[in-house]
């Protein structure tokens, strides 16, 4: 069956073929909108914003950034992988409202770097970034999700947990059990269950229906029929309150002179753009259609979301992986997807914040956990371990460091191993940053010969002259002469081919044959063999 889907970059636009797709992005819409209502709602409540805040960066998501050159099928909100950042931000600047306000204030300088990094077209510095580290920066936060939200799950009293960092959330988890409230408590392993057993079921129609709605059908029931708004206390259900009443200008520049300010409002751009920019890069892996998204173009749109959300309260928004492949799954076809998913986050704020006070705060806890689960998930280990020893130490030295210290250090140490692990192989230091190589062009040929080595610390210098290649000749990127080839180089490198012979244009990669792998991957670091 032949498709109405231009592949063109006409394609990226608002208006593309929407009398065609609109039936298509509609419902993949709709059911976007059922699993981002509760994690918007769980992700600003574990953020320290009001939960409403959560859909409203949802809503702005949705509706405005769909007007830039965005990514075609992600769709935009607020996600976990930012929640440690953004309740960090909150208690730094004073908690509570000022707090809040505070934060929304960093968030509107980060959003305003990530224009000014978006027309400078530097999207490409994501590349600087080692999987490892990244990896491991997103397990240490499923980490960190899930240490916080264990209380929450079983009831218990903030007043508990304040303050207490996700080390101590861990060893206290014998004193939450003890002091759990059990019909929150048992409304949230209903939760839980769910979550985590829904996907294992084999039954097409139920794998079809988001996981978090589920939760909701069985969960608002429950706390009902246990009288949770009358019995339990007001922490246990949702809180939205004056919803049109708290949108307005909310934000605080009054600690924009402080060091801790702009910690939060660099922290808040690298994790928010890197994040978006990975997303979009493996989004643009499971489009049907093959579209290329400008990643500077994506940056632009979530820049400006980012503004107007921070203006009105609201959280840092990214283009999210866990809705965007849901969209894809659910059929979405174009940006009208991420339009009518914020669309109907609108009308659920106007018609039906009566229903959503009756959600469980135990039930979003399950779904963030979950969340957690999948950032953190053994496989990811395993999958480190796999594609060397070295990426295995990194990928932990990441976690420890980010879980002891923050996200930044996290990184910023996974980042420093890896260079060591370089030096200790054979890097020399005038190749670290600056890529080396001869291009040789014939009537019919390409050829590049890199030399020195070729590692995720210059790639970027690679990367932007394998993208200065613009026309269909044959090309040969040869190998031989290089003393490591890293992860991160193999990963773009072979993407890049497979791209290529998707496009029609022959490519091989020559020279690999006396260097030596660290493990049986792959896509495993390579080091050339001493004669």
């Amino acid at each position: 069956m032949s498709t109405t889907i231009d592949t063109n970059k006409k394609s990226l636009t608002l208006s593309a073929k929407f009398s065609d797709n609109w039936s298509s992005d509609l419902l993949a819409g709709f059911l976007v909108f059922l699993l981002a209502l509760p994690l918007s709602l769980g992700i600003a409540k574990a953020s320290g914003f009001p939960a409403s805040m959560g859909v409203l960066t949802a809503i702005v998501g949705g509706l405005l950034t769909s007007i830039f050159r965005v990514s075609p099928l992600t769709i935009k909100g607020p996600a976990a992988g930012l929640i440690t950042i953004c309740s960090g931000a909150i208690i730094e600047f004073g908690g509570a409202e000022q707090g809040w306000k505070i934060a929304c204030a960093a968030i509107m300088v980060a959003a305003l770097l990530q224009l000014v990094i978006a027309l400078a077209k530097l999207g490409a510095l994501s590349d600087f970034f080692p999987h490892s580290a990244v990896h491991g920066m997103l397990a240490a936060i499923g980490i960190i999700i899930i240490a916080k939200q264990i209380p929450v799950l079983l009831g218990d009293d903030p007043s508990m947990y304040k303050g207490e960092g996700p080390i101590e959330l861990l060893l206290d988890i014998p004193n939450f059990i003890s002091h759990a409230h059990w019909h929150i408590a048992i409304v949230g392993i209903i939760g839980l269950i769910v979550m985590f057993g829904l996907p294992l079921i084999g039954i097409r129609l139920l794998k079809k229906v988001p996981a978090p709605m589920v939760v909701l059908m069985l969960t608002i029931p429950l706390g009902v029929f246990w009288h949770f708004r009358e019995t339990e206390p007001a922490y246990s259900l949702v809180q939205i309150g004056d919803f049109w009443g708290s949108v307005g200008f909310n934000f605080d520049f009054s600690l924009i002179s402080s060091f801790v300010f702009w910690k939060y409002v660099f922290m808040f751009l690298f994790v928010n753009s890197l994040e978006s920019l990975l997303t979009v890069k493996a989004i643009d892996d499971l489009d049907p259609y093959k579209r290329s998204s400008s990643y500077n173009g994506d940056l632009f749109g979530l820049g400006a979301g980012n503004f107007v959300s921070g203006l009105l309260g609201g959280l840092p928004m990214i283009s999210e992986v866990v809705r965007s492949s849901a969209n894809v799954g659910f059929g979405g076809r174009t940006k009208w997807s991420n339009v009518f998913h914020g669309t109907f986050l609108l009308l659920a704020m106007i018609f039906l914040i009566p229903f959503i006070e009756m959600i469980p705060n135990a039930a979003l806890a399950a779904m963030l956990i979950f969340a957690g689960f999948r950032l953190a998930a053994p496989k990811e280990f395993i999958h480190t371990y796999q594609v060397g020893k070295e990426q295995l130490a990194i990928f932990l030295v990441t976690i420890i460091v980010t879980l002891m210290e923050d996200l930044l250090l996290g990184v910023a140490s996974g980042i420093i191993v890896k260079i060591l692990f370089h030096l200790f192989n054979g890097v020399s230091i005038r190749s670290l940053f600056v890529a080396h190589f001869d291009k040789k062009e014939t009537e019919d040929e390409i050829y590049i010969k890199i030399k020195e080595s070729a590692i995720f610390s210059n790639l970027i210098g690679f990367k932007k002259m394998f993208m200065s290649i613009q026309n269909d000749k044959k090309l040969v990127v040869d190998l031989s002469e290089t003393n490591l080839v890293d992860h991160s180089f193999l990963s773009f490198i072979n993407h890049y081919k497979n791209e290529s012979i998707e496009h029609n244009r022959p490519m091989s990669i020559i020279g690999l044959e006396n260097h030596k792998a660290f493990s049986s991957h792959p896509l495993a670091t390579m080091k050339r063999k001493v004669k």
